[in-house]
């Protein structure tokens, strides 16, 4: 596969790059020779231990020696420009060769699962587990993605000229690119990140999900009259619902992004109906679909005139009229086509995506101290709440009955989040009860924090019995993965909580952080303690009666539950619920693992068959205690040396001074601001996103593997080497955490930043975490038995490095801009803004070159 992916994507990278001569810019020529000079001499300076501002000197005066100050900067901006264009043009490459450097029929397809399931026979089996088994990937509006949404069009037309060769189209499409702007002028709005998002639900996931699920039909020799399963892969959707530290998203925004979900979805039903009329031009059948058509027209396009569907329900049974008559009249002619389209209304309903509410349980806390306060000169009792143990709380917010809508609050913030309950009805008279019925509580650390959304829901929403909402407590640091097992305890001795879950299908939903996970307790910390939350949760619920669903919030790379995903659910034993997999995808993730059709069957595929091929060939081996054992030490050490690493004085300044990180906020690609509160810089404010990145950056990767060769040095040094090869040879799980790792190692480069071992300030700080990297490079190897990183990955290791070194002119101009702000002499002080602007420009195709680095 290696060899097929040089010659696949390395190889006509390379031909195509001559093309950027072309580009429509003054001096390209120049820029074109000059750049692959710089390369060479940033590889060679950094092997000889030069610092990046020695390199870019150095450059100039070897290459440019004439060139002022000014005119250096504009060679920088070029060199920039052009490394950007080249990321594309691999990203294009890389998605054109994706079906020749990936087995679409292989390991983790469906085509391979159903062809064992019969060879082993157990058809019937898979059948049983496909009834109720559902995968929903949400997208999330986590500023990670750099392409605005003109590139991104550009990319789709790019990727689908070289896929059929065509040579001039690709010459035109790339001097297009370098017309075409990559950055935002302007932060874009929640309603703008949902549009973009939008374009993928419209142009990908709309055709693609019906083409799996009609596949699994076939597969299975089950009838469309037959299925039942139309929530086999889902859609959530987080822009315009995602509140926690987004003061930007109102009930307003949630409203509109709901409209405009709908208005996209039924475009697409639109087109199809016009395309069945097309077809259907029999007696009976054609006016049943005209009708259809133009009932869907008004609500697709919103203007308001002419009779329209009001539940998708009743555009199903226009088509099964039509399908009736068809099959009658017709011999069935064509009734592959109009299924297919039952196969879209079925799965998509009127909504197209779920939206989930996102909000930070201390404002729900905020909220009900308004409240209380206006109650308090009614009730008496409520004077001393504050007082109440947590389980008197409990029952005296679920004994309140009152209209929170009608009090008067003085907090804006207050009145605000009552609305954005008020909204989720809306939605649910709107576009149905699938369109919004999930709440999302970040920071959840008691079963008051459970209970305080449940019941202003109930309130608000004004539901006696029945609450169409999922309740989602989302667990995230050490400590409340820890305690998440007393909290659900609690929660189902509730009982009027417990008769909730019993009418939402005896289901309970539980959101576990990866990101803020690692980001507080370190990488083997954080995906042992998820692992061992997963069990706990499955087991106290199974004891219940309820149904553990877990929801993970993940993100692109390695340091934020990424990596290889497949691997990661099919390491996953019985003793952790499997009814649903469900995960948070963003940014780069969605357009590079969802982006295009082909590999987003591909990717959805692989979710599907990770999260059922266990539970129907058996084939995993739970975790012995013995081996449990092990990782729980692992994860101790880990732990104990990142908290060292975290709990260092030089913690906090290293990322405010040294790193990328104060620029986060300057590059226009989210509506969020980068840290929750405003004020100083605090470790527990920062976000995951910003931190991860600002790592990546560096290219030191710090969250992704720190630790891990401490954890595991101290066990060689115990006499537990050979137990943990064997570990890393018999579990898949193990074998998934130190593979995602050494992922994070491969796309470090501590000697772009070597020169700040010599820093007064920091030199000790650096030294140490390059220590670790060393050491875990060393450590990993010595386990796993590989004599380099990724070895066993080797289209993935191949991958990463060709994108590295196309953007080593990138790390190096950044860390050359950097050097210079931190350090300014009188000769650059004029020149600040455009250092600044160096270091965020840089920012763009680092990120965008690695694709998965926040």
């Amino acid at each position: 596969m290696a060899s097929e992916f040089n010659k696949t994507v390395s190889t006509r990278y390379h031909m195509y790059n001559s093309l950027f001569l072309n580009l429509p810019y003054t001096g390209i020529y120049r820029t074109g020779t000059l750049l692959p000079l710089l390369q060479q001499a940033c590889e060679s300076g950094f092997e000889k231990g030069k610092d990046p501002l020695t390199i870019i000197k150095k450059f100039f005066a070897d290459f440019t020696p004439q060139a002022s100050r000014e005119e250096q900067f504009n060679m920088l901006f070029n060199f920039i420009q052009y490394v950007e264009r080249q990321v594309v043009l691999f990203d294009s490459i890389e998605d054109a060769a994706f079906d020749e450097i990936n087995d679409l029929n292989g390991k983790g397809t469906l085509s391979a699962l159903m062809l064992r399931a019969e060879s082993e026979g157990v058809e019937d089996a898979l059948r049983k587990k496909l009834e109720d088994f559902s995968v929903r990937v949400v997208l999330t509006a986590h500023p990670t993605q750099f392409y605005p949404g003109s590139v991104l069009a550009i990319i789709n037309d790019l990727e689908l000229a070289i896929r059929e060769n065509r040579l001039e189209d690709i010459n035109l499409l790339l001097r297009q690119l370098g017309k075409t702007a990559f950055i935002n002028k302007e932060k874009p709005t929640p309603f703008d990140e949902a549009a973009s998002l939008s374009w993928f639900l419209e142009n990908v996931f709309y055709p693609v999900i019906p083409t799996i699920v009609h596949k699994v039909m076939t597969g299975l020799n089950v009838k469309l009259e037959e299925w039942s399963n139309f929530d086999l892969i889902k859609i959530g959707f987080w822009p315009g619902g995602d509140r926690d530290g987004n003061p930007f998203v109102t009930h307003e925004t949630t409203i509109k992004v709901a409209q405009h979900l709908q208005e996209t979805l039924l475009k697409c039903y639109h087109r199809d109906l016009r395309w069945l009329k097309r077809r259907l031009t029999f007696k009976g059948v054609d006016h049943i679909i005209a009708r259809a058509e133009g009932k869907v027209y008004p609500i697709a396009y919103g203007n308001g005139y002419g009779e329209i569907y009001h539940h998708p329900d009743e555009l199903l049974n226009d088509l099964f009229e039509a399908r009736e008559v068809l099959i009658n009249d017709h011999r069935g002619l064509f009734l592959d086509l109009l299924d297919a389209f039952i196969l879209k209304v079925k799965i998509f309903g009127f909504y197209f995506a779920s939206m989930d509410i996102r909000q930070d349980s201390r404002k729900h806390a905020q909220a009900w101290e308004a409240c209380l306060a206006r109650l308090q000169s009614k009730n008496k009792k409520l004077k001393n709440f504050d007082k109440l143990s947590e389980r008197e709380k409990i029952d005296t917010i679920l004994s309140l009955n009152f209209k929170p809508a009608s009090l008067k609050f003085d907090d804006d913030f207050v009145t605000e989040l009552v609305q954005s309950f008020s909204v989720i009805g809306q939605i649910q008279e709107q576009n149905g009860v699938e369109g919004c019925h999930r709440y999302v509580i970040s920071n959840c650390q008691s079963a008051l924090d459970v209970i305080r959304v449940y019941q202003l829901a109930k309130l608000i929403l004004g539901k006696d019995e029945e609450l169409p909402l999922d309740i989602v407590p989302l667990f995230e640091t050490i400590e409340d993965l820890a305690n998440c097992e007393v909290v659900m305890k609690t929660l189902y001795g509730i009982p009027e909580y417990r008769e909730h879950l019993q009418r939402r299908g005896k289901k309970q939903t539980i959101m576990l952080g990866f990101s803020d996970g690692t980001k507080d307790g370190g990488y083997m910390r954080a995906n042992w303690s998820i692992f061992k939350a997963k069990e706990n949760l499955t087991r106290i619920a199974r004891e219940e009666g309820f149904v553990a669903v877990f929801f993970d919030g993940r993100g692109g790379p390695p340091a934020r539950g990424g990596g290889n995903t497949h691997d990661f659910y099919a390491s996953l034993g019985d003793t952790i619920e499997d009814k649903e997999i469900q995960i948070t995808i963003q940014g780069q993730t969605i357009s590079s693992n969802f982006g295009k059709p082909v590999s987003c069957r591909y990717n959805l595929e692989q979710l599907l068959s990770a999260g059922i091929e266990n539970s129907i060939f058996q084939t995993l081996d739970p975790l012995q205690e013995k081996e449990k054992a092990l990782l729980d030490a692992l994860a101790e050490e880990g732990h104990q040396a990142y908290r060292e690493l975290k709990q260092h004085p030089k913690f906090v300044p290293y990322l405010e001074k040294i790193t990328p990180l104060v620029y986060f906020g300057d590059s226009n690609i989210g509506s969020r601001p980068v840290k929750r509160n405003s004020g100083s810089l605090k470790f527990e404010d920062l976000r995951a996103i910003p931190f991860v990145s600002s790592w990546a950056q560096m290219k030191q990767n710090i969250p992704g593997f720190y630790g891990v060769g401490t954890a595991i040095r101290e066990l060689k040094s115990q006499g537990k080497l050979r137990e943990l090869k064997i570990l890393f040879k018999e579990s898949l799980f193990f074998r998934t955490l130190l593979s995602n790792s050494m992922m994070s190692l491969t796309k470090s480069y501590y000697p772009a930043t070597a020169y700040l071992a010599k820093d007064k300030d920091f030199g000790e700080y650096w030294k140490k975490m390059y220590n670790e990297y060393k050491l875990s490079r060393e450590m990993i190897l010595e386990v796993s038995g590989l004599t380099e990183l990724m070895e066993n990955t080797p289209v993935n290791r191949d991958s990463v490095k060709l994108r590295e070194r196309i953007v080593l002119p990138l790390i190096t101009i950044q860390q050359y801009a950097l050097q210079n702000l931190r350090d300014l002499e009188d000769r650059d002080k004029p020149f600040d803004k455009q250092l600044r602007k160096l270091v965020m420009r840089c920012m763009f195709g680092i990120i965008n070159a690695a694709r998965n680095s926040a």
